[in-house]
């Protein structure tokens, strides 16, 4: 008799969570193999970091996500824990215990999943996939220019061909509202507006402080500056701050190394670039594809965050978002090239020992195969369909008699 006693209930993940299978999963692994091996091919060795931490390693203070969008429990000792939100402030506090008397550049990659509260948010993933690579210990503009050539170059190996890469810096909003004078809730008031792309809002702020009238025009259009050549000479033409001055002489010195690559039609730089990540002191940038609303690509640079760990030293890190990349290539009807060279090894128990040396040879050679009896009374079309369902290869039957015949799925 049935044991109708389950809850059908359990079969369901819970809300922010999904599974990933079949040809779906398949297609994510190829695309997350490829961009660990492009990494691998630019010098980063891979790191491992837990899925959980101390929830003071991702604070307010680290400039990480708020505190009520983290996971959190307390473990036996009364300790506040959170599954990973961010991975950068895991590499940084790696980097310090691990590399504490590096004083050279250190190349580290990461695959791992992010864990951010998203009630409310329809259709938006509470864990993600990531991928990220970090250079740390080069405060150079070069290092720049090969991160933003390293996200270019993964992402046309992934197939896409419609996408753009806008880069800004963070150091030209915080010289800005220095110069400005605005206090710490006026320039999160700010921050959002610009975020938003209201231009109207910014100027309603804006209109009774007491600032330059250059600099007042400028947070006006910051919304809309992207950084062709009229409006970098129109910014430095109307601010005086050093640091805003030194972030677009940084942008024009990446832009000239991206064009040394043969890059620059990828990327787009916009002056009113910001970020949720309060840690980043540089360069910006994030890449979008048609069909996601949300960026395939994140990235930038973190030059005082290590020290918040001990360890004083620049880095400049990238990651790849991986369900939004899937999305967008499915989006764009971009074909993944999965590994379809499974073979299925189809055999009769008298010839269980022959099949065994046909896997095997198959093994070493480099093909995956397995093995599986073919039961008496089950026709062979219905392996021919599990394999076509299965997307293997071909299957190669042995039948009672010995004789080998290999059947090609289509």
């Amino acid at each position: 008799m049935k044991d109708t006693s389950f809850n059908t209930s359990l079969l369901f993940t819970p809300e922010g969570v999904r599974d990933v299978y079949g040809r779906e999963c398949l297609e994510q692994d190829t695309i997350r193999e490829m961009i660990e091996q492009e990494m691998r091919l630019y010098g980063f060795r891979s790191i491992h970091t837990p899925s959980y931490e101390f929830f003071d390693i991702f604070n307010k203070e680290r400039g990480t996500v708020p505190s009520n969008q983290m996971f959190k429990f307390f473990d036996q000792h009364n300790n506040t824990l959170v599954l990973r939100p961010d991975h950068t402030p895991q590499i940084a506090r790696c980097v310090a215990r691990y590399y504490a008397d590096e004083d050279q550049q250190l190349r580290l990659c990461y695959t791992g999943n992010t864990f951010v509260h998203r009630s409310g948010y329809q259709g938006k993933l509470s864990e993600t996939t990531q991928i990220g690579a970090e250079i740390i210990g080069d405060a150079s503009s070069d290092a720049d220019g090969e991160m933003l050539t390293l996200a270019i170059e993964c992402l046309k190996k992934s197939g896409l061909e419609e996408f753009k890469i806008d880069v800004g810096h963070a150091g030209i909003f915080r010289g800005l509202v220095r110069e400005a004078g605005l206090d710490e809730s006026e320039t999160e008031k700010l921050r959002n507006y610009i975020q938003n792309k209201n231009s109207h809002a910014v100027k309603d702020m804006l209109q009774d402080k007491e600032m330059g009238e250059g600099v007042r025009e400028v947070l006006i259009r910051m919304p809309e500056i992207f950084a062709d050549t009229d409006s970098l000479a129109y910014v430095k033409e109307r601010v005086t701050d050093e640091g805003a001055l030194a972030a677009i002489e940084r942008l024009e010195t990446i832009r000239d190394i991206l064009d040394g690559f043969h890059m620059l039609s990828y990327v787009t730089f916009d002056l009113g670039m910001l970020s949720k990540m309060d840690y980043y002191t540089g360069v910006i940038f994030k890449a979008y594809t048609y069909g996601t609303g949300e960026a395939i690509v994140s990235g930038g640079r973190y030059d005082d965050l290590m020290a918040q760990f001990g360890k004083e030293a620049p880095a400049v890190g990238v990651v790849f978002l991986l369900d939004q990349l899937m999305e967008g290539l499915y989006s764009e009807k971009v074909s993944v090239n999965v590994p379809g060279d499974d073979v299925l090894v189809l055999y009769r128990s008298a010839n269980r020992s022959l099949a065994i040396e046909m896997a095997q040879k198959l093994r070493d050679e480099g093909t995956p195969a397995f093995l599986m009896r073919k039961n008496a009374d089950t026709p062979l079309d219905e392996y021919k369909d599990y394999g076509k369902r299965r997307g293997i290869a071909e299957i190669r039957y042995i039948d009672d008699t010995g004789e080998v015949t290999t059947l090609v799925m289509e």
